[in-house]
């Protein structure tokens, strides 16, 4: 066998990992929207390096709002318990990503608003740019937003009032 057939299948066997992940947290997912008595539809991709499980509604209905919670903090406590799922039962560490109606694909894209305009004044100014307080998956985004626009980013202080700062070329 040769390394890029080695390589390949490495890629397919992560994909077909992925996969699982994806449906594993779509079963779990289910199973707690009956529970609650919820409508939304499951839908799974893989992202990167990561599953990506989003609960939709056709309907438009803020039922699935209650899911989000302030702030997203329910979607976080969610998205842990989902992970806890997958751990159960595959023994593997899950880096699953979930969404709820929208929720964290509207934030990513305040984020990376956010990371480019504390870009540009970084640039600007000459000086660093320190950014509230944020989640991982918040910072996250704001390093990849600070990095697309050419410049560095660090994340400094203790959870939870971990945040950005923008530093200037």
């Amino acid at each position: 066998m040769t390394e890029g057939t080695t390589s390949a299948a490495q890629g397919g066997d992560t994909l077909t990992r992925l996969e699982q992940e994806g449906e594993i947290a779509a079963d779990y997912l289910e199973g707690l929207l009956d529970i609650a008595d919820l409508d939304g539809d499951i839908d799974m991709d893989v992202e990167g390096d990561r599953a990506a499980v989003s609960i939709i509604s056709d309907t438009g209905s803020r039922d699935l709002q209650k899911l989000v919670g302030r702030d997203g903090e329910v979607l976080e406590a969610l998205q842990e318990l989902t992970r806890l799922a997958v751990h159960r039962e595959t023994g593997d560490r899950s880096r699953l990503m979930l969404d709820i109606g929208g929720f964290r694909a509207r934030k990513r894209a305040e984020l990376t608003e956010l990371g480019a305009k504390a870009a540009d004044e970084a640039k600007n100014s000459g000086e660093p740019v320190r950014l509230r307080p944020m989640t991982p998956f918040e910072r996250k985004v704001v390093h990849d937003a600070v990095a697309a626009a050419g410049l560095r980013s660090e994340s400094e202080g203790e959870e939870p009032q971990r945040f950005v700062v923008v530093l200037p070329a």
